[in-house]
């Protein structure tokens, strides 16, 4: 009985770790450039096709694929965000919402005429698979690297962001545009780094969520209201905030498709509700 609980929090805590990776892009993007971005999903789709192109085309290995995969989703960023999003920034966040809806329905159209309807395959390596024996339990070998890797990526952002002075250029973008602009920061500059790094970090997800999550075309549209749920849970425009609602928001789902396999879906929304009721701004939201 113990060690199924505990087998369970470990899945969820690698499963909230997944959805932590992919939803700090949108974090970025809601939270400190205020532009509510549906169409995140679509960026950790093109990591994931990214990867398996490079793997079953070009013989890449897996974890070679994931730079791969966490380049091609930011150069996506970089041009979208120069063509489209700029124009964006001040519209109404209903203008946004149907601008990037629309995106996510383009996405899904394109990605099934070139790649099909099917689910597509990843070949994890030999070290990755399997399980590993630990204090007399069987955890998955994936899922502690899924785990770690949110580690290092915590980390590197709390660091990027804090102790940088490209972090201090965004913390100042977002607070005042025009008085940073006054001081030589080419705010535009800082706004198109910061979505090509959110969603680079959303094709790191895509690659990394291919075995856990899958990929098909309707990958954004069937994973956007979890994206949704971490940031709103969170509180978006932080780091520490979107990864314990993440873990918290995976562990409650895997846990109430385990236990309650009849209504496990809906364990994960009453949950967000009751951290809503709680922490009304996010569990690390800023108060307005």
């Amino acid at each position: 009985m113990l060690g199924n609980f505990i087998g369970v929090l470990f899945d969820g805590v690698a499963y909230g770790s997944l959805l932590f990776i992919i939803s700090i892009g949108l974090s970025v993007t809601m939270g400190l450039m205020n532009f509510v971005n549906l169409a995140h999903g679509a960026f950790a789709m093109v990591g994931g096709y990214a990867c398996v192109v490079v793997m079953t085309r070009l013989g890449v290995p897996f974890l070679a694929s994931l730079p791969i995969a966490f380049v091609a989703a930011a150069a996506a960023g970089i041009v979208l965000e120069r063509s489209l999003y700029r124009r964006l920034y001040r519209a109404t966040h209903l203008d946004q919402v149907l601008f990037s809806i629309g995106l996510v329905f383009m996405s899904i159209a394109a990605t099934t005429y070139f790649f099909g309807p099917q689910q597509q395959p990843v070949q994890l390596p030999e070290f990755l698979r399997g399980q590993v024996h630990v204090l007399g339990l069987d955890l998955g070998t994936y899922r502690l690297f899924l785990i770690a890797v949110v580690i290092i990526i915590t980390v590197a952002l709390t660091w990027l962001i804090e102790r940088t002075r490209f972090g201090a250029e965004i913390r100042a973008s977002v607070d005042n545009q025009q008085a940073s602009a006054g001081l030589g920061i080419n705010v535009y500059r800082v706004f198109s780094l910061t979505f090509a790094l959110g969603s680079g970090l959303a094709g790191l997800g895509g690659g990394l969520g291919i075995d856990v999550l899958g990929l098909d075309p309707t990958f954004p549209l069937k994973y956007m209201v979890y994206f949704l749920l971490v940031v709103a849970v969170g509180g978006a425009g932080t780091i520490k905030g979107p990864l314990f609602a993440a873990l918290i928001l995976g562990i409650f789902d895997v846990a109430g498709k385990y236990y309650v396999p009849q209504v496990g879906a809906f364990v994960i929304y009453v949950a967000m509700v009751v951290l809503l009721i709680v922490f009304p701004h996010g569990l690390a939201g800023r108060r307005t």
